[in-house]
């Protein structure tokens, strides 16, 4: 099966499967897989790349990993259809190192993330991601712990508005915080719609602009689920599994996430820019990666057209040397 094909029956298949996965002829690429490849997809979604990168090397393996208990129970159909060439976990990606370990997928070939939230989990009203359907203020991917609803009205003034600064790049911050602090003394604010039209009381954009909501809804969706910090894990993590000459390939959608993955390879290669003369000489890191795309990989024209999710997209992709694992790496966020 080509990935065009493959784009076609993601797109035919059921309901669920309203997710596209962008930039997938360059993610099947990049990762080049061989004759009997070990391989992880850490955010399985409703399983573009799995299913590509299968039908691709059909002599491979692949385990995939997704932290939502929807995505896997609805993934049960495609783990039958590979008669045992896929399995399917559910975890965090920032927890594949051990998941491999546990699954016999150690040492990797090829490890493959594709980062932040699937269409799946926007167009449900009920996983409160969007402010364009009303729904519950949640936006949990793995539908436990702290949700959206919890921060909003919990938080004090101060640290709400830091999150949706820091998380959400919002100038209108603190504006935002002071008024859901306001709000939410009269009564709790507990579904996106409440969210979002307060939101726009206080941020005020061109016609033609995002929507105002937009940003802090970014903010709020990455702490809930410390998307930041899976990442950093989930890189470290395929530092530490994946074999001499495999590879990583890391899909992003925002600056915020971009700049973790460039500068993880940027060091781990090597090309970090040397430090001052004036400074002390520290000791070379080893180089654990080749950083085989100097420039992020972006959508062309087609596909922008085709998927509008596409525009924001940035691939980058090493391939892992004999060196050891940083042990620093380890460090990620709590």
């Amino acid at each position: 099966m080509t990935v065009s094909s493959v784009l076609s029956q993601v797109s035919a298949d059921d309901s669920r499967q309203r997710h596209i996965p962008v930039l997938l002829e360059e993610v099947v690429a990049a990762l080049d897989l061989s004759g009997s490849a070990r391989v992880i997809d850490g955010t399985f979604g409703a399983g573009g790349y799995t299913r590509a990168l299968l039908e691709g090397a059909p002599d491979c393996s692949l385990m995939a990993i997704d932290r939502d208990p929807d995505a896997i129970a609805a993934g049960a159909s495609m783990v039958a259809a590979f008669d045992g060439r896929l399995a399917l976990v559910h975890g965090r990606f920032g927890d594949l190192a051990g998941l491999a370990e546990e699954n016999g997928f150690a040492p990797a070939d090829a490890v493959v993330l594709d980062i932040g939230v699937s269409s799946m989990q926007i167009d449900d009203p009920a996983r409160g991601f969007s402010f364009r359907s009303d729904g519950p203020l949640d936006m949990r991917m793995a539908q436990s712990g702290e949700s959206a609803a919890d921060l909003v009205n919990t938080m004090e003034e101060g640290g709400l508005a830091d999150l949706i600064y820091r998380y959400g790049e919002e100038r209108r911050s603190r504006a935002v915080a002071k008024a859901i602090v306001a709000a939410r003394r009269q009564a709790p604010i507990t579904t996106t719609k409440q969210l979002a039209d307060l939101i726009s009381t206080v941020v005020h954009l061109p016609p033609d602009a995002i929507h105002p909501a937009t940003r802090t809804f970014q903010a709020l969706r990455i702490a809930v689920n410390d998307e930041l910090g899976e990442l950093e894990r989930g890189l470290a993590a395929a530092e530490a599994i994946l074999a001499p000459g495999g590879r990583l390939a890391v899909v992003t959608f925002h600056s915020l996430e971009d700049r973790i993955v460039k500068q993880f390879i940027t060091d781990r290669s090597g090309e970090m820019p040397a430090p001052s003369r004036h400074m002390p000489s520290a000791q070379p890191r080893a180089k654990t990666f080749v950083n085989l795309a100097r420039k992020a990989i972006v959508a062309g024209l087609i596909e922008t057209r085709a998927n509008p999710r596409a525009r924001s997209a940035k691939l980058r992709v090493a391939e892992r040397t004999h060196a050891a694992p940083d042990q620093s790496s380890r460090r990620g966020r709590g």
